[in-house]
């Protein structure tokens, strides 16, 4: 049971490393994948615009 929550807490956080860059950043597909699921986070981080860069 404890391993199945280290996995999806891992899986996670590897969608949010890859959505860094994204509009959201890290912390939103981070939360977006805990709270909905990572699959579902990892679409969102695939249907997302890439961070305008700033001034």
């Amino acid at each position: 049971m404890l391993q199945s929550y280290i996995l999806y807490f891992a899986a996670s956080f590897v969608i949010a490393w890859f959505g860094s860059n994204r509009k959201l950043g890290f912390w939103g597909y981070f939360f977006a994948s805990l709270l909905l699921t990572p699959l579902i986070g990892s679409l969102l981080v695939i249907a997302s615009d890439t961070r305008k860069p700033t001034r």
